[in-house]
């Protein structure tokens, strides 16, 4: 895998072991463009993997950064990944729903890409407007699979947008 843009543009990422389903560079390009310059906010990397996508957000100017991974096979790929970061990216390797629910910091863009069994992509997006973890304003962005429907409201959060990548699709809710 490769970071499609910003200061980190074309390094390569190591691909940690156990199950995993990288975001397609062509999503992830298509993805950091829609959201556009990070310069100034906040992100928050949930079922990070390899942790390319914290790495594309802080390689755009997000800081600070968080990513959120609970597979301890991936520990080790993910430190290596994030040393390249411009800014120091923070790990924390814990359940979201845990993360979410005890976090202090709060975030203007969440992204979650769980793997594509998981079942609970509307609790995600609801905890999300309940809970401070993201500003009021803020971005919920979830990646799923296309057969996993998805509401326009769920709680506090309301679909601004949805892109369709092949069997993927990216859904875009703000926090009103």
């Amino acid at each position: 895998m490769r970071i499609t843009g910003g200061t980190l543009a074309g390094r390569t990422v190591e691909c940690p072991g156990g199950v995993i389903r990288p975001a397609m560079d062509r999503m992830r390009e298509s993805l950091f463009a829609i959201l556009g310059d990070l310069t100034g906010l906040s992100f928050l990397d949930m079922f990070s993997g390899s942790g390319v996508c914290a790495l594309e957000a802080s390689s755009r100017g997000a800081h600070p950064v968080y990513l959120v991974e609970k597979d301890p096979i991936k520990v080790e790929t993910l430190f290596k990944n994030v040393a390249m970061a411009p800014h120091r990216i923070e790990c924390k390797f814990m359940a979201v729903e845990l993360f979410l629910k005890r976090s202090r910091e709060q975030f203007d863009i969440i992204y979650f890409d769980p793997p594509f069994p998981y079942k609970f992509h509307q609790e995600l997006v609801k905890m999300s407007g309940e809970l401070p973890v993201l500003k009021p304003g803020g971005l919920a962005v979830i990646h799923r699979p296309r057969e996993r429907d998805m509401p326009d409201e769920i709680g506090r959060m309301k679909r601004t947008d949805l892109r369709e990548y092949g069997r993927s699709i990216v859904d875009f809710y703000s926090k009103e």
